[in-house]
Order: C-alpha cells, then structure tokens, then sequence
C-alpha cells in the first residue's frame, strides 16, 4: 500500500485521518438509530486571571483551509480506492484488523461532502467564560458521528488564534486607558503596539493565526505573509484598506556592519575617526539624509552604548533630524525596558522639546520618538504608559513592539503561565441527540456530562451544556439558555450559520471583526 507523502509541506493524508486513533471507532459505538448530534466548542475556564472573556476568533479560516480546500483536494478529490486504502493500511497496522468498519467512510465519500452545520457567534465577540462560541450538527441523518469525529481536527487548529485575539484586544484595552488619559482623541490607536513575534512562534502556520489575532486590535506588525492570509480568510484588501503596516527599521547586523565598514575605510574625510564612541555617528546620517530622507524609520542604537547614542550622538545630529521629512525612532532592544524606553522619552524632550496637548501632557517634537520592541509584556506596558503619565508625557510618545512571548505566555503576580488549549479549557462536547425509530418517531434528547469527582477542587467546569443553547444578549451582557431542542435553540439566537454543506454561507470582512470588537472605534 501507497505511504503518506509530503506535499506543499504538509501530509497529504485522508482527511479522516486528522484524529486522535480511539475517534477511528466511535462512529461504530454511538447508537444505530442516532440521526443528529449537536456539539459546542467552549471555554470552560480561565486560568488567566485579567480574562473572563475571550475573543472569538479563526472559525472563518478553519474552514476555509480544513473543511473546504483539504478536505476537498484530501477526500473527496481522491479516488475512494485510494482513500480507504490509506485509511485501512493505518487502522489496521495499529488498532488491529477487524477493528474499524469502513462502510461509513465510504458512504461520506460518495456523498461528495461535509454534511455539517456549523453556527456561531460572530467572529470578533467578547464571550464569557461558559458560554458556547460555535456549535456543530450533522445535516444529513447518516452522519451524527461526524461532528464529534473533527473534534480533534477543530480544538487543535481553534484554540491559539482564539487566545492571540485576546492577548490584542488585552494590549488594546491599555492602550485605549492610557490614551484616553494622555491623547488628543485623533491619535490612533490601531498604530500604538506592533507584533514581532514571526520568528519566535511555532511555525509559520502559527505565526500567521497569531499575526491574524493581532490584526484586529492593532495595523503595525513585522509578520508580511500575515496580509495575504487575511486577503484570502477575511475578505480584505491591502491596496484598499489598511490591513497590516510593517516598519522602515534596522537591525544589528545593518548597524554593527557598517560601523565597522566606517571606522576602517572613511580614513580623513571621518570626522570622528579616532573617537570610538561616534563610530554609529556616519551611518546614522546617511540613514536621514541619503538613504531615508522623507520617510519615517526606527534604528536600533543599543549594538555598542545605548545612551551614548541618545547623549552623544543624536545630539551632533540635531540638525538632520528636524530637517528630516519624518520621525526618526530611537529603538532601544536590551536592559530594562521599562526603565530604557521611559528614560528615552525623558532624554529625547530634553534635547528635541515638543508641545503640551489639550490633555495637558508632553508631546515629543514630531521629528523623534521612542521604540522598544523586547521583552515587552502586557504587565510591563502598563508600567511604561503608567511612568510616562506620572511624568507628564502622553503615552503616544512610545511605540512598542511584542514579540512571541506575549502570543505563548503571560506573567500574574510573578506566576509565568504559557498558553495551551487549556488557558481557557476548550472543550468540544456533544449535548443534544435525535433518535428515529422504525416508525419513523423522533425521540430528542439532551446529552450531557456532569461528572461528581470534578465538583470539589475542579469546580466543575466540565460540566457541559445540558441540550441545545439558545445564545441572546442581555443589556450588553452575553448569555446563554440550554435545554433546548435544536431547533429551538435556532430561535432568536446570536449563533448564525456560516458553513454548511461544504461552503460558507455566511462569510465576515476582517473590518467588520474589527469594528465589532472595538465597538465601532478600531
């Protein structure tokens, strides 16, 4: 039999085969007769403690890249030959022959789609803790095993773009405070922080939910695949809206290269040649006079002596700054954020001045600004715009970068608590069922857990829904009604349909995600 191969770096495997193996026999374990199963995904708890909510958010692209093109171009463009032999070639040289029943998987096959209903609540929703955020029903009566069977597929691929969502808007809820406080209301907002976390997550495809969270609380990020992935998920458009800015920046290996280049080949015509300190000094004003004379860009100034820069040589540059065509970042990347990027501001004022808003807080002239974009947590943002407040400067006086730490961890009261599926413990689980009998009778019924051992030191948060939720709001309050019958549920309800049948049915643009979740203020 054929092995699986690797193609566009990912296993071309049945697409049946994006389980855990005990789900390869449930399809054969539920009863006969069962002709639908409704599932929620929820988050069950939060094991953070600023979050009682988290943003819904991916659902969109989940389908679009597992339900639509994999299982498409992985099931049923695959001849069903060549689909069960795959299957029964790793079923049976694992679980054991006779074990697993194939009828079912052929019958999907021929069907020639996914005959689910997935409903949910609109992406860019703040949901409680408890409340259900999209459900799951099979839409033809051969397949109430189905929903249950992508369970695995679903929380896998669900979780972190939920959780990178609510990592932005928790970065956006500060930035909202701090300039609330210190602004002009027409600074915006949705340029404060960017994401650099491309390089410190788990792969590109993880990079690419985490850049996509980001993206509806703020524009600035350093992640470039990020923008065609929400072209194609979310219905944008980079030449039409603004979906996601990168920076004009240095690094390292730019600044220490051409130091070097500088102190050994300028000879006479260096001016500081013989000054060890000044070596930044020639590439810093080519970057403003000949390389970036009327853009904006920020440059990493900490390769030798950070102050040194800030004290020494940007003063002998004061000149080609204010007579810059844009603003000129002062990037500080080691030591003490807080303390560094604070103190920058502090020293950028004294040498350059600015202006008092009508808030009655410092304004740095608009030549300069400070940038800091390591080792920022959400903890330490707070601490940097708190700092700038209690010294008179508005927070737009800094711009802040996060990197992966953020997108995989946070810090409560010196508890470092990294990110997983159980931050908020997601959960799939079936709570409603229908049964025909020979008659022809339907006979519904909730489905439930409530396990007794889990009410003591567990909480009991895996307790499910107990039947079908109706999800409504409440004077600005989400809330949910369980014990309903599916089409009840169906009623008034805030879950709408979006995939069904193999195809959206009801598709969002990432600017409506956007103004959603920043009530209309993004």
């Amino acid at each position: 039999m054929k092995k699986l191969k690797l193609k566009n770096n990912m296993f071309n495997c049945n697409a049946l085969l994006l389980k855990d193996f005990y789900k390869a026999i449930h399809c054969d374990l539920i009863p006969k007769n069962m002709t639908k199963s409704v599932s929620y995904f929820t988050p069950r708890m939060s094991r953070v403690n600023r979050w009682d909510k988290v943003v819904n958010f991916g659902l969109q692209a989940f389908c679009k890249t597992w339900l639509i093109d994999f299982f498409n171009e992985n099931f049923f463009n695959r001849s069903e030959e060549d689909v069960i032999n795959e299957y029964s070639r790793i079923m049976e040289n694992t679980l054991g022959k006779g074990v697993c029943e194939y009828d079912k998987i052929r019958e999907l096959h021929r069907l020639g789609y996914l005959p689910i209903e997935i409903v949910s609540l609109p992406e860019g929703t703040l949901v409680p803790i408890h409340c259900p955020i999209f459900g799951i029903t099979n839409t033809h009566p051969h397949f109430a095993w189905l929903g249950q069977a992508l369970e695995s597929l679903l929380s896998a691929e669900m979780w972190y773009p939920m959780i990178c969502a609510t990592v932005g808007h928790s970065y956006r809820e500060i930035v909202n405070k701090y300039y609330d406080e210190t602004c002009n209301d027409n600074v915006p907002r949705r340029r404060a922080l960017g994401n650099f976390d491309f390089r410190g997550d788990q792969g590109v495809k993880a990079a690419l939910k985490a850049g996509s969270g980001w993206a509806l609380s703020f524009v600035n990020s350093a992640t470039v695949p990020v923008i065609p992935y929400l072209e194609k998920m979310y219905n944008c458009d980079c030449e039409k809206e603004e979906v996601a800015f990168g920076a004009v920046s240095t690094e390292h290996f730019v600044m220490c290269s051409n130091s070097a280049y500088d102190v050994a080949n300028n000879g006479d015509d260096y001016e500081y040649k013989d000054i060890d300190p000044y070596r930044e000094r020639v590439f810093l004003k080519k970057l403003l006079t000949e390389f970036y004379p009327n853009t904006s860009f920020s440059c990493v100034c900490d390769s030798y002596d950070y102050w040194n820069v800030v004290d020494n040589i940007i003063p002998t540059l004061k000149d080609e700054i204010l007579n810059h065509n844009g603003c000129f970042l002062v990037r500080g990347d080691s030591g003490d954020c807080v303390k560094v990027v604070t103190d920058t501001v502090f020293h950028l004022w004294d040498i350059f001045g600015g202006t008092v808003n009508s808030k009655g807080y410092k304004v740095l002239n608009p030549h300069v600004k400070a940038l800091y974009g390591d080792s920022i947590t959400i903890e330490r943002a707070e601490k940097i715009y708190q700092i700038l407040k209690d010294n008179g400067f508005a927070a737009s006086n800094v711009s802040l970068g996060v990197g992966s730490f953020s997108m995989h961890a946070i810090e409560e009261d010196g508890i470092l608590k990294p990110f997983t599926r159980d931050t908020f413990s997601f959960a799939i689980k079936a709570v409603y069922a229908e049964f025909e009998d020979k008659d022809g009778n339907i006979t519904k019924m909730p489905v439930f857990k409530d396990p007794i051992t889990d009410r003591g030191a567990g909480n009991g948060f895996k307790k499910s829904q107990k039947g079908c939720c109706r999800v409504y709001n409440e004077n600005g309050e989400i809330k949910f009604v369980d014990n309903l019958n599916w089409l009840e549920s169906m009623q008034g309800t805030l879950m709408k349909t979006v995939f069904k049948n193999g195809k959206m049915v009801k598709e969002e643009s990432l600017n409506d995600i956007r103004q959603r979740l920043n009530d209309n203020q993004f």
